[in-house]
C-alpha cells in the first residue's frame, strides 16, 4: 500500500498518468490499475481524468495532505537505515572520562576526522555510571570507560584496551609521598576514599579486592563525589585512594601520585559499544583508540 500511496503522490506532482508511469518506470496500464485499487480502498474517486491529464478530487487533496509528510518521513528514515547498513554514519557520540582524553581520546579523534571529515563528533564528559545509563538509553554510540564497563558484557560489545598500572594518591606531605614506588601493604591503616556506586559502579569493590590481595582490608572513611572532591578530601582530610595510571599527569597541587608495585594491581581500560552498530567512523575510532592505548602502554 505504501508504494501505491507514493505512486499516487507522484501522479499528482506530474499531473499525468503517462509522465508518472515513465518516472516510476512502470507501464501506464499498471499505474492506472494501482490508482483504481487505491480508490476502491478509500471508497471514492481520488483523481479526475481530463483531456490535459489528471487532477485530484477533494478526497485526493485530503489524502495527499495527510500522506505526504508520512512518505517524506518514511523515505528519510529508510535512507538513514540504508546508510547505517552500508557501514556509514553521519554522527559519532562518545561518552568518556575527561581525565583520559589527552592520552587516548584526542589521538583517536584525530584519526576519525582525517578518515571521515563529514562526520559530526559529539563528546560527552560522563562518569562511568552516566556512560552506562546513556548507552542503555541509546544516547551515546560508544563509551570509553574503566572496568566498570564489564557489567555490560552481555548487552554490548566490549574490548579491553589495556591493563593499566595503579597509583596511590596521597597528600604531598605524607611520609610515603616522596618514595618512587610503594607496595599496597604500605597503605594498611590509612583512611581510604570511597566513590558513589551510582557514578563509579564497582570502584569500591575493586579497591577492596586489591587491598585484600595485599593482606589487609581498607577502611573507607569518606566518600568523594568527583575527581575535584577527591583531591580536596585528600588535601583537607589526609585520606588516600587508588587510581589508574592515566591520571599521573592530572594537575593537582599538593597531591602526590606514587606507582604501586604489586603485580596484581591493575585497572582495566575498556571501550563499549552497541551490538551491530560498528559503522565506518566508529570502526576507525575503535582501531585508533586501541593503537593509542598500545602506544602508551
Amino acid at each position: 500500500m505504501f508504494e501505491i500511496i507514493r505512486a499516487f503522490l507522484i501522479v499528482l506532482e506530474e499531473g499525468s498518468l503517462n509522465r508518472a508511469a515513465t518516472r516510476l518506470r512502470v507501464s501506464q496500464p499498471a499505474l492506472s490499475r494501482q490508482m483504481q485499487a487505491l480508490e476502491q480502498e478509500i471508497g471514492g474517486l481520488l483523481l479526475e481524468r481530463t483531456s490535459a491529464g489528471v487532477r485530484p478530487t477533494d478526497a485526493g487533496y485530503a489524502l495527499a495532505a495527510a500522506m505526504k509528510p508520512v512518505v517524506t518521513q518514511y523515505e528519510a528514515a529508510l535512507g538513514r537505515v540504508r546508510t547505517l547498513a552500508r557501514g556509514q554514519s553521519d554522527q559519532l557520540r562518545i561518552g568518556y572520562l575527561v581525565s583520559m582524553a589527552q592520552v587516548y581520546i584526542n589521538p583517536a579523534l584525530a584519526e576519525v576526522r582525517r578518515a571521515h571529515p563529514e562526520v559530526k563528533v559529539t563528546l560527552l564528559d560522563l562518569s562511568p555510571g552516566e556512560q552506562i545509563a546513556a548507552l542503555r538509553r541509546g544516547e551515546i554510540d560508544v563509551a570509553v570507560i574503566g572496568q566498570e564497563g564489564t557489567v555490560l558484557g552481555r548487552e554490548f560489545y566490549t574490548r579491553k584496551l589495556a591493563a593499566l598500572p595503579v597509583l596511590a594518591v596521597l597528600p604531598a606531605g605524607h611520609p610515603l609521598a616522596a618514595r618512587e614506588t610503594i607496595p599496597l601493604e604500605a597503605l594498611r591503616g590509612e583512611r581510604f576514599l570511597s566513590a558513589p556506586e551510582a557514578d563509579m559502579p564497582g570502584r569500591n569493590r575493586w579497591i577492596a579486592q586489591l587491598c585484600r590481595t595485599a593482606g589487609f582490608r581498607p577502611r573507607f572513611a569518606l566518600e568523594a563525589e568527583s575527581v575535584a572532591h577527591m583531591l580536596s578530601l585528600i588535601l583537607s582530610e589526609g585520606a588516600v585512594t587508588l587510581v589508574p595510571a592515566y591520571m599521573h599527569d592530572f594537575p593537582a597541587a599538593g597531591i602526590a601520585m606514587v606507582p604501586v608495585t604489586d603485580p596484581h594491581a591493575r585497572w582495566d581500560f575498556l571501550v563499549v559499544w552497541h551490538r551491530g552498530r560498528t559503522a565506518g567512523p566508529l570502526r576507525v575510532f575503535l582501531d585508533a583508540l586501541a593503537a593509542a592505548a598500545k602506544e602508551s602502554d
